[in-house]
């Protein structure tokens, strides 16, 4: 079974000047719906801003809560921060922290949104406001849900943003698989990266990840995955320089999935990234990503 954590505050209007839909966030549950699969929704609670600071400059979390964003960070961030916004970047990493919860008690579960690796101390950016891998990480370990957390990140673009926010740190380990000319160009060091060049296929991609994984898994020992389940590799997508396809997707997630229970990990997933013109087809692929990992899991356990 499923269980999703989902808000309606993480759906809000186009903000001023920005393309960027957040209706997406509604489209992948409607998809959920779609796909006729059982599924548990669950409703995240804002994250309390002592845990945001902890992560992030209190000054930017001011910037961000009392709506005083200046320009040149908007910019960054790709879209406006207004009172919608603001709420929604509390909300989902409350969602994040919740899956994290839901999986340690149930083994997975999914946040309909996060995965805003891009964020950094003082600044959103690449349509990221609030970093929830690295403030849920950090909470989790902070009030002893885990002493040790994988954030694996399998989105298109470098989770520069985790990776920065927790360097230095041997209870967070980062590892990043990403089209190695893609956003942003000034990469940061993740614990582990893994560069891709351009149109890389799903063999080798999958190849690639079965090299990888076990061994990091087997040497870092965590006791949590905390997994940005981006679906921006794939080959359609407006924003990715990979070329997986559907099936390719579906294989990834299989893979994360069964490496996980294996050992027994409990495995959170956030949404991360998909872009396209044809949102609907987006959303449907954030949906079997979702469905992917909890369908593997159970199967897994019961085998």
């Amino acid at each position: 079974m499923l269980h999703v954590v989902h808000h309606p505050g993480y759906v809000s209007p186009a903000a001023p000047g920005s393309s960027f839909q957040f209706d997406k966030y509604g489209l992948v549950m409607e998809a959920l719906r779609e796909s006729g699969a059982p599924f548990i929704q669950h409703q995240p609670e804002p994250m309390p801003r002592r845990w945001i600071e902890a992560v992030h400059d209190p000054l930017y979390v001011e910037e961000v809560l009392s709506v005083a964003v200046p320009p040149d960070k908007q910019r960054r961030i790709g879209f406006s921060i207004t009172e919608q916004t603001a709420s929604r970047a509390q909300l989902a990493p409350g969602g994040t922290w919740a899956a994290a919860l839901l999986a340690l008690r149930h083994g997975y579960a999914a946040n309909a949104a996060g995965g805003s690796h891009h964020a950094l101390a003082d600044t959103g950016a690449g349509y990221c406001v609030f970093n929830d891998l690295a403030i849920a990480a950090h909470r989790l370990i902070a009030e002893g849900h885990a002493g040790r957390i994988l954030i694996l990140d399998l989105d298109v673009h470098q989770g520069d943003g985790t990776a920065a926010l927790t360097a230095g740190r041997d209870d967070i380990f980062t590892l990043s698989f990403h089209a190695e000319r893609n956003f942003p160009a000034r990469k940061a060091r993740s614990t582990r990266d893994v560069p891709l060049p351009d149109g890389m296929e799903d063999g080798a991609y999958l190849a690639l990840l079965e090299e990888v994984l076990p061994p990091v898994l087997a040497g870092f020992a965590p006791d949590l995955i905390l997994y940005q389940a981006g679906v921006d590799p794939h080959r359609d997508d407006r924003l990715g320089r990979l070329a997986l396809s559907d099936a390719g997707l579906r294989a990834r997630d299989r893979f994360v999935a069964q490496q996980a229970r294996q050992r027994g990990l409990p495995l959170a997933s956030a949404l991360g990234g998909g872009y396209g013109q044809d949102r609907m087809a987006v959303a449907r692929r954030h949906a079997r990503s979702m469905l992917t990992l909890a369908e593997t899991y159970a199967d897994t356990a019961s085998g």
